[in-house]
């Protein structure tokens, strides 16, 4: 009976979690399709396929950074209605314990979360970086001239014999190794600026950068329009995927070779590092959602306080984000190592989730 009884509660749970992780992945489409439609009004050429095309491939992602909350609104929900329906009261009377019926749970979470990081994440970062290919076509559309109002964007500094060069780009395909919407402040050895460059995109060649659709601005000089514009670099590609290059574009089974060639240029490579670590602390992640979500979701529904049992959910998981913010932005400033940044968040859901259930059932 034990065994059947765990079966049920943890297909219920798995059940939760995937209508709140479809909800979730749905209302992300709508959002993030709604905001493209408002950018593409300025593309001329945009279309509402192309934009539909650009969201659905952007979505995965997106849902991928809410995947835990997904975990922890679902076991609530799940949790919430076996109370409701005072199956809890039958289990404890069979002679389970709060552990046991929670059990079936973390192992669910946890199988969810492996699968997500070894299946599902190579798949959202392959379809993110497409996305980013056709937003790049749709926008390399626009007149050159509209590339200098473009956001902040990434910003790179490279120091040759010629002098040095601050490049600055509205957005990164291939890893950093194409650029669109490319602005270059170029100075020579004593440091004075020579000239500016708005150009339509750039591609990282060997020793050089080649930048199309250049509009050269030079000092006392009109300016003056080339198809092509070569801008001398010692940049490799390890270097410039440190700067340009987003992680999550990177599917996991990948970040290994990556952080293996930035440390053979010598670069840091802080934000592969901590994608990597992030990923494989996710599926402890989720189980520590659901410890969080059954110490506030196991109360009966005849004692009352349903609402704050969900307020006090949901303010949890809201602090536990926060936290996890502020991990991931002192990982990335080098103020502390990425397995930190990674596994704090889990440490300190797990062990409060695990400290008020323990406190709940044993007193």
């Amino acid at each position: 009976m034990t065994g059947m009884l765990a079966r049920y509660f943890g297909l219920r749970f798995l059940n939760a979690v995937i209508a709140s992780f479809g909800g979730v992945v749905a209302l992300a489409a709508l959002i993030d399709y709604i905001e493209l439609m408002r950018r593409g009004a300025d593309w001329p050429h945009a279309t509402s396929w192309l934009l539909a095309q650009i969201s659905m491939f952007r979505v995965p992602q997106l849902a991928e950074r809410i995947m835990p909350f997904a975990v922890l609104v679902g076991g609530m929900s799940c949790y919430l209605t076996l109370s409701r329906r005072l199956e809890l009261v039958v289990a404890r009377a069979a002679g389970l314990s709060a552990w046991q019926f929670v059990a079936p749970a973390m192992i669910a979470a946890f199988l969810f979360g492996t699968v997500a990081t070894t299946l599902y994440n190579p798949i959202a970062a392959v379809l993110h970086e497409r996305s980013k290919r056709i937003e790049a076509e749709v926008m390399g559309e626009l007149p050159s001239s509209t590339l200098q109002e473009s956001s902040i964007g990434f910003w790179v500094r490279q120091k040759t014999n010629a002098g040095a060069a601050i490049i600055n780009a509205k957005s990164s395909r291939e890893q950093g190794a194409q650029l669109g919407g490319v602005s270059v402040y170029t100075f020579n050895r004593a440091g004075q600026f020579q000239e500016r460059v708005e150009a339509r995109s750039a591609t990282l060649e060997p020793g050089y950068w080649r930048l199309e659709e250049a509009r050269v601005y030079a000092s006392g000089k009109p300016p003056t329009l080339r198809d092509s514009y070569r801008l001398n670099t010692n940049l490799t590609l390890e270097q410039v995927r440190e700067s340009f290059a987003t992680p999550e574009t990177v599917p996991f089974w990948q970040l290994p070779s990556y952080i293996e060639m930035a440390d053979r240029a010598g670069v840091a490579a802080a934000g592969y590092r901590l994608q990597y670590h992030l990923l494989l602390a996710r599926p402890f992640l989720l189980t520590a959602m659901v410890l969080l979500a059954a110490s506030v979701s196991l109360r009966f529904f005849r004692f009352g306080g349903v609402q704050k049992m969900i307020l006090s959910g949901v303010s949890a998981g809201f602090l536990l984000f926060v936290l996890s913010k502020v991990t991931e932005d002192m990982s990335t400033s080098e103020l502390i190592s990425p397995i930190l940044a990674a596994w704090i968040p889990v440490l300190v859901g797990g062990l409060t989730g695990f400290v008020v259930l323990l406190y709940q059932e044993d007193g």
